[in-house]
């Protein structure tokens, strides 16, 4: 994947506010085009809803590749994103499932907690996720299609 040809959409509340900074200045080195939808200066009584549905509506609609939200803990911002149709969040804490789901589920969003992931795993989890390409099998497939007959 050259990251040139992504944009990757990322958004905090003040929970996740000083990780996002780190993540789109490391973004950006790494030559990904970022389109934050804030916050986009440190509020601590903002909420993530404010931020995360609008990036999870631009995954939904395409108007970004993927999207990284990011919480105090990862799970309001799970939560929220995941009620947005077209969106497959989950809160990611490891190298396999940052990769794994994106591979198998075709996870197009994943969210991090700001108070409980670091800066330097971050990273780590962030590449996994970007890099992984959905495998697509017929089992996956035919996962995805029980799911998306939900979401109707």
């Amino acid at each position: 994947m050259t990251s040139q040809k992504y944009k990757i959409g990322i958004a905090s509340d003040h929970g996740g506010f000083e990780l996002k900074q780190k993540i789109v200045s490391f973004l950006n080195e790494q030559q990904f085009e970022v389109k934050d939808f804030g916050a986009k200066q440190l509020n601590t009584s903002d909420d993530y809803p404010d931020y995360v549905i609008p990036l999870a509506k631009a995954v939904a609609n395409g108007a970004v590749f993927r999207g990284i939200a990011i919480c105090g803990s990862g799970v309001g911002a799970c939560i929220a994103t995941n009620k947005v149709s077209g969106v497959r969040a989950a809160l990611i804490g490891d190298y396999f499932s940052a990769h794994q789901g994106v591979e198998d589920d075709d996870m197009n969003l994943i969210c991090l907690g700001g108070r409980v992931t670091g800066y330097e795993i971050a990273k780590e989890l962030i590449l996994a996720f970007l890099q992984a390409k959905f495998i697509g099998a017929e089992r996956h497939l035919r996962r995805l299609h029980e799911i998306d007959k939900l979401e109707r």
